[in-house]
């Protein structure tokens, strides 16, 4: 673990039952692991290894102890000791106990592969585990759900039983998931009824919760929450979760002033119940800054995982703050823990000789016991209540075992015990164990009693005063005494609200509940005034827009191309460059129609392509201006459509120059074929109606009036747009020409060695390649942006997409044309097919 401080646990405490000698077939192993903050706080500068499948405790001078900890240990100890000096139950059979350091959290797993594994310390994969026998036939703890839970979904594949004595979530409960798992203490909706009752019985309806910031304090927040929403009438102030510290309990800058900000808000607040689901490990610098902060005249609502800690109720000076008040399980009387608790181990008997092999914790530890001793008198005057669980725990299996080995008062058979088979005992057991009945209902809890108590400081023999009792079985509290509150005249303290909510900020029942309240300002888009219901924020209409805390709303600026913004003067000039030099391209292809350059271009093709062209560049300034209807129709259908028709005319005509030069001989019948029925055209066509059916399947899936969305990148713009969902529509109509400017590629690409006149691969790929590039690039642009810009981009794409046309395919022929007319004679081109007919030969 490196030089960082971390508590160490003497957890999993194992015990292992001898039938007679030693011998394989006879030993019977009970691990349990006590995760009640730890036995022993390690030092900073600890040296050495602390892993667990050493087993293996460091000298104890090296430790800080948790008294608790070490207490509930000694409760393990002082149970298998009972149990191996009785005769009535399993005589002949010796329990022993090993501990495994599982440090809080982190260490779950390792231990219950090490107790699930036999004595080779293999753990076989098996389809069948029913005549598995394991190290250990039960295991008991750990203390937190959290850790609880992660142990049980290893032990529950084993049906290996878990008896966990602190445990409380209602998540255990649930038989399907942890079929192995039962715990000695009622569950957390026990615990949250006592709680409810205790405040609506002084007539607390408005309380602080503060949490610890794991699953222990979220479960039970959560539970608090929807118990409070069940029509009880006690309301939330607020909710908040208190910084985790390091093991060695220090705070980080951060975490320093997160709990600065907690107490202030503690102070400002008008509630003056705090309950506070927590380990106590979170609370010592929590109480040390509230006595800092100097708070008085607070409730303290303790959950059970520090209703009875020790070393906080040490801390004499919190009865300044006010009274503490907690949920624990009932007091029972065990006669000579106390004793046990801080005997010396040669005051003891020797350890048993069938115990493991391995290194056990170290139990000669004098400066554990000195510690234990300056508290042994407050773990005595406050009654045995979570070691009761311990104790009764152990005594759960030791019961199971008598009936499964079926025992007499003298002997027990002897066979090997399957977790399965000792599961099946345990939920049936049924005894008397110091005046209570032990048994597990339906869920596999232990129904004991809850108490309040209540924390004194004056009285010295009493420190938990029991001021109440809940029963689980009849969901009631009674038995309510007399409380001593830290308050002038001993007067009972209220804790009530509410203060009116700013406008522009509404009223949020916490809890469901309307008595108690926060104030909440008005998220963006909504307002408040003083017309409108307090607990309701009104949302502005669709046009119009707020700030945070708003009590109006405003216009929103509506988006759209302009003429007078610059990107729009730009393609404007561009549409306009495209228009003019398209119209002189078709005037020179019309005048010069009869030429062999017009032909070898296209012929009556060429015009098929350059009119759609014109049309194009002309109805470039639907896409300026608000979108209506009609420019609509046009951005998603007619600019698409003549793209189509122009690149459809290009691919299939780099495909019949190719045929004619490389084809053409070697297929006649398919080239005949393909003259005869005016194949460019009807491929034309085809790809024209192809193009029209998506466009016309698009618009009718969606719509062709204009929308309006907000801007996500300013929600003070709302942008016009023709499409719901415009980069998709785009991405769509877009793809099919994608495909046919790679076809029209390809095909010129394989025609780059016919004759010049008829070597139109430069230019093609010219046009085809910047259509490509060109469209990926929006499409690149329109998944990072949005808004206007993608409608400039997608204009500013069409417009040099048939500028690339215009001018990369037909620009060279009118060069041509125009500057070197004898090019562009029959005899000329004659002459260029001869010599590439020689060069072939």
């Amino acid at each position: 673990m490196g030089p960082q401080a971390r508590t160490l646990h003497c957890l999993l405490i194992l015990l292992q039952a001898l039938a007679g000698p030693a011998a394989h077939n006879s030993d019977f192993y009970l691990a349990g692991d006590y995760l009640l903050g730890g036995l022993f706080t390690l030092h900073a500068n600890m040296k050495g290894p602390a892993h667990l499948n050493v087993l293996q405790v460091p000298k104890c001078e090296e430790f800080d102890v948790k008294v608790l900890g070490y207490n509930l240990m000694q409760a393990m100890r002082f149970a298998v000791e009972e149990v191996n000096n009785q005769s009535s139950l399993l005589p002949g059979v010796r329990l022993g106990y090993e501990m495994v350091d599982i440090c809080y959290l982190s260490n779950n797993v390792q231990p219950v592969l090490y107790f699930l594994a036999q004595d080779d310390y293999f753990l076989p994969v098996l389809e069948d585990y029913s005549h598995y026998v394991p190290r250990v036939v039960a295991v008991i703890g750990p203390d937190n759900s959290e850790a609880t839970m992660t142990v049980a979904n290893f032990l529950s594949l084993f049906l290996l039983p878990q008896i966990t004595y602190s445990a409380i979530s209602d998540q255990l409960r649930n038989k399907l998931r942890y079929p192995a798992t039962l715990r000695t203490v009622p569950s957390a909706s026990h615990h949250i009824e006592a709680m409810v009752q205790l405040m609506l019985h002084f007539g607390w309806n408005w309380i602080v919760v503060l949490v610890s910031d794991d699953d222990y304090g979220r479960d039970n927040s959560q539970r608090l929450g929807d118990r409070l929403a069940d029509g009880s009438d006690i309301c939330i102030a607020f909710q908040e979760a208190l910084p985790m510290p390091a093991p060695d309990r220090t705070l980080t800058p951060a975490q320093q002033a997160r709990l600065g900000d907690i107490l202030l808000k503690l102070r400002r607040s008008t509630a003056r119940v705090v309950v506070v689901f927590s380990p106590e490990l979170v609370l010592h610098a929590f109480f040390a800054e509230v006595l800092r902060w100097n708070l008085t005249g607070t409730v303290w609502i303790a959950s059970e995982s520090w209703a009875i800690d020790p070393v906080l109720h040490n801390l004499t000076e919190l009865r300044r703050t006010g009274t503490f008040l907690g949920i624990t399980i009932q007091r029972v009387p065990m006669l000579g823990f106390s004793e046990f608790r801080v005997r010396r181990s040669q005051d003891g008997p020797p350890p048993p000789s069938g115990t493991s092999p391995r290194a056990t914790c170290n139990q000669q530890c004098d400066a554990c016991l000195n510690t234990t001793e300056s508290f042994s008198a407050i773990l005595t005057s406050s009654g045995e209540r979570v070691v009761y669980s311990v104790y009764s725990a152990v005594y759960a299996v030791a019961h199971a075992l008598h009936s499964l080995l079926r025992c007499t008062q003298t002997s027990c058979v002897k066979e090997v015990v399957y977790p399965w088979r000792l599961l099946e005992k345990i939920w049936k057991v049924n005894f008397t164990l110091l005046g209570n009945q032990i048994f597990f209902d339906q869920q596999g809890d232990m129904p004991m009693r809850l108490d309040i108590v209540e924390w004194q400081w004056d009285v010295r023999q009493n420190p938990f005063r029991s001021i109440a009792s809940y029963y689980p079985t009849q969901g009631q509290l009674r038995d309510i005494q007399n409380v001593s509150w830290h308050t002038h005249n001993n007067t009972v303290p209220t804790s009530m609200c509410s203060k009116d909510c700013e406008l522009g900020q509404r009223k949020k029942a916490v809890g469901i509940h309307p008595c108690c309240f926060e104030c909440i300002d008005c998220s963006p888009g909504t307002f408040r005034n003083q017309t409108s219901d307090e607990f309701v924020c009104q949302p502005c209409p669709s046009a119009m827009w707020s700030r945070r805390k708003d009590t109006s709303c405003f216009q929103r600026r509506l988006a759209f191309l302009e003429w007078q913004e610059a990107p729009t003067i730009f393609v404007a000039l561009l549409a306009a460059l495209g228009f003019s030099s398209t119209l002189a391209i078709l005037v020179i292809f019309w005048r010069h129609r009869p030429t062999p350059m017009v032909r070898s271009a296209g012929g009556p093709m060429s015009f098929l392509m350059l009119v759609p062209l014109l049309l194009a560049f002309a109805m470039v300034p639907v896409y300026v201006g608000p979108p209506t209807v009609l420019t609509c129709l046009c951005r998603q259908a007619f600019f698409t459509l003549c793209f189509t028709v122009c690149v459809s005319c290009i691919a299939v005509r780099s495909f019949q120059i190719v045929c004619i030069f490389k084809m053409a001989s070697r297929l006649p019948r398919a080239y005949g074929f393909w003259v005869r029925y005016h194949g460019p055209y009807v491929f034309v066509a085809v790809m024209t109606a192809i193009k029209a059916a998506i466009v016309a399947g698009n618009m009718l899936a969606t719509t062709t009036s204009p929308t309006v969305r907000s801007d996500p990148d300013d929600p003070n713009v709302m942008i016009a747009s023709c499409h719901p969902n415009y980069r998709n529509g785009l991405l769509f109509n877009t793809s099919m020409d994608l495909l046919l400017s790679v076809v029209g590629f390809s095909f010129a690409y394989l025609g780059k060695e016919l004759p010049t006149n008829y070597n139109e691969a430069r230019f093609i790929t010219l046009s085809m390649a910047f259509s490509f590039t060109s469209s990926v690039s929006l499409c690149t642009f329109m998944s990072v942006h949005d808004g206007v810009l993608v409608t400039i981009m997608d204009v500013l794409v069409t417009v040099l997409n048939f500028l690339a046309i215009s001018l990369g395919y037909f620009g060279p022929k009118c060069y041509m044309m125009l500057f070197y007319p004898e090019r562009n004679t029959p005899a000329y081109f004659s002459s260029m097919i001869q010599g590439y007919t020689m060069r072939r030969d």
